[in-house]
């Protein structure tokens, strides 16, 4: 018997029981939905953890901080940069220094940050619009984050100092239109030198006495110097609008050397870092770097290797690594919780196979009788269970993709808080999300359940006696 003669048949001796067919093919509709439903929140969850550890910064990229894992201080020197590079699989190293500035704005003011790395750094980064700070050149220019105003805040005497324009606030700044003073810090200055004399002693002579050195501020008497830095673009915040670069102001970290050497001279930085002797050192200290990393898998060997230097260190991948633990965990149970759907699927399969085998024993019996093979009539119950099989693997497939439709509007729309936060926090995916392989595997799946299923009533029908089943009324 053909494979075309088996279907023939197949397909109407299920539409001979209509009722009892769509009842069971509606058992495997709920099982398929449930289970690929069920799964696809757990892949959504997984996928956007992806999405919102990638919008925090390169998935190669480990940062190191300037103290150990017992806390201690550790210095971040051009030494150690040289150190970093020549571990294996690391393609660059840019490390990180930050100059404090007061800037003002009409009638606005706030206390930043200015962070120069390099250029490998700065081309890791989502730009939005405008062009990235040229390397190694005598003007400053500035990338700011797409909320770096929400440092400053409206100076007025009758009211309190009010932060930022996504909190509540009123600070309305465009870099590229408006004009932005910067007040560097005045920098450090050697303590002076007192020298006193006792004369009114005949052994009496000159001691001095040096006071502790400081970092002065702006408060001398002097006016400020303003400078006015160059625009060079802005970071894209992404579509939630938020990441770990917003509230930044980045520049070319050579470039910003090269100013900071000009007006603080042989101290290098407004406020080095002092010896044990209480004297600024003469190198550059970092507050920390970044290690780029030939490829994802050679992270975690990387980042062991910093560690072993004495050095703390983390990276986007290590927190994705233990995210991909718990969510792992999280597929799992809902697949579990989705499958027994399925199961009570297959049992009704079976049910079906089975009252369909007591209902066509003489049919049976006269196809053996008239030298029908055994594994035509074995193959015959299991095209009837896969059929059953594939019509509920399809639809509950359609129907699982509008119900995941209908989350991620639901979820857009903020019909949930907590998935809205989820939803609108991550990069533009999908709460719950049904990639094709998924479709098309629990389409396939489910025709392999109905055929599973329909196995042990395929097998009762071969070892039906043909006599028997004639006689049977």
């Amino acid at each position: 018997m053909k494979f075309g003669d088996l279907l023939s048949l197949a397909l109407r001796n299920l539409f001979r029981r209509k009722t009892r067919t769509v009842l069971t093919v509606l058992g495997v509709i709920i099982g398929t939905s449930s289970i690929l439903v069920m799964m696809s929140l757990g892949l959504g969850m997984s996928r956007q953890t992806r999405q919102l550890y990638e919008s925090a910064g390169s998935m190669k990229t480990i940062t190191v901080y300037s103290f150990n894992q017992k806390g201690n201080e550790t210095e971040i020197t051009d030494d150690t940069i040289k150190q970093l590079k020549q571990l294996a699989h690391v393609d660059d190293v840019s490390p990180q220094l930050d100059a404090s500035v007061t800037a003002k704005c009409g009638p606005y003011e706030g206390y930043l940050s200015l962070t120069g790395v390099s250029q490998h750094f700065l081309k890791e980064l989502p730009l939005k619009s405008g062009t990235l700070p040229p390397a190694n050149t005598d003007t400053l220019s500035l990338l700011y984050g797409n909320h770096f105003q929400d440092n400053f805040y409206k100076v007025s005497k009758n009211s309190s100092a009010n932060f930022g324009g996504g909190n509540g606030g009123d600070v309305h700044i465009d870099p590229l239109k408006d004009t932005i003073f910067y007040i560097f810090p005045e920098g450090y200055k050697p303590a002076p030198k007192n020298n006193s004399s006792d004369s009114g002693t005949s052994g009496g002579g000159a001691s001095a006495a040096a006071a502790p050195a400081s970092v002065a501020t702006e408060t001398s008497d002097k006016p400020q110097k303003k400078y006015i830095l160059d625009t060079a673009g802005i970071l894209d915040g992404g579509s939630s609008g938020y990441n770990s670069y917003s509230y930044s102001i980045y520049c070319d970290i050579d470039t910003l050397k090269n100013f900071l050497k000009q007006r603080y001279r042989k101290y290098l930085v407004p406020e080095p870092k002092l010896n044990k002797k209480g004297k600024p050192v003469d190198y550059y200290v970092y507050s920390q770097a970044y290690v780029f990393v030939d490829d994802m898998n050679h992270v975690s060997e990387v980042q062991k290797k910093i560690a072993e230097l004495g050095y703390q260190a983390d990276s986007n991948m290590e927190w994705l690594e233990q995210s991909k633990q718990f969510t792992g965990m999280v597929q799992a149970v809902l697949g579990g919780i989705g499958a027994v759907s399925l199961l009570v699927a297959a049992i009704g399969i079976i049910n079906t196979m089975m009252m369909s085998i007591y209902e066509r024993t003489r049919e049976i019996g006269v196809m053996k009788v008239l030298g029908c093979e055994m594994t035509n009539i074995r193959d015959l119950f299991l095209v009837e269970s896969g059929f059953i099989g594939l019509m509920g693997g399809i639809i509950g497939t359609v129907l699982s993709l509008l119900i995941s439709l209908l989350i991620n509007f639901l979820a857009a729309q903020g019909g949930n808080e907590q998935l809205s936060v989820f939803y609108q926090n991550a990069e533009g995916g999908s709460i719950s999300y049904i990639p094709p392989w998924l479709a098309l595997f629990a389409i396939v799946f489910a025709i392999f359940i109905g055929a599973a299923a329909g196995y042990l009533p395929a097998k009762r029908a071969m070892r039906l006696s043909p006599l028997a089943a004639m006689r049977n009324e």
